[in-house]
């Protein structure tokens, strides 16, 4: 069932990767948790941008035309989709280097399972102040990072001594991507891709 593990992760995360780790699904469950998810961050960032207006602290609200707002969502979108699928391929790649012989359809999970927080936290751009959003968006990245430390020894089935240095270069490996993806946005934006406001 899509979903099905959402609200474990929250409340029990341990035993949540334990059911997860028994219980593998298909590659395809996995996906529609991602490109499910993946629309909270996407739909509610155009909401925002379109229909609330960002209030950056100065001045008056910011608003996007509608026509950008939907490409800069949708490029979000494909962006955050993305960014699992490279996330899950560099874990299942640093997993040889910890003795783990985990699936794709493992690291995959573990990826999608771990970045759900932060696809949740786009709830929040339904309030667009940006101190608002920065202190929820710290919040979720922190627990993603914590559903992390505590998947990684279960879904790769390593001692967790070596799933904490695992972790740290899976989230290594996450902020690298993420710089990646901020600087193909500022290099989008220079060449003429960039929002375009009201």
């Amino acid at each position: 069932m899509i979903l099905n593990h959402l609200m474990g992760l929250y409340t029990h995360p341990k035993e949540e990767w334990q059911t997860i780790e028994k219980n593998h699904e298909a590659l395809r469950s996995s996906l529609s948790h991602i490109i499910i998810v993946a629309l909270i961050p996407a739909i509610c960032s155009f909401i925002a941008t379109s229909q609330i207006g960002w209030d950056l602290g100065v001045g008056d609200r910011q608003f996007l035309t509608m026509q950008s707002a939907l490409f800069m969502s949708t490029g979000m979108y494909f962006g955050l989709i993305a960014g699992v699928f490279a996330l899950a391929y560099l874990a299942f790649w640093m997993a040889k280097t910890f003795d783990a012989t985990p699936s794709y359809t493992q690291a995959l999970e573990l990826a999608a399972y771990t970045a759900t927080p932060l696809f949740m936290v786009g709830l929040s751009a339904l309030y667009p102040t940006l101190w608002f959003i920065m202190v929820i968006g710290l919040a979720g990245l922190a627990y993603s990072v914590y559903l992390l430390y505590t998947g990684v020894p279960i879904i790769m089935n390593i001692p967790e001594e070596k799933g904490f240095i695992y972790a740290s270069s899976v989230v290594t490996a996450g902020l690298v991507l993420l710089v990646g993806l901020m600087a193909s946005s500022v290099i989008l934006w220079s060449i003429g891709f960039g929002p375009m406001y009201q």
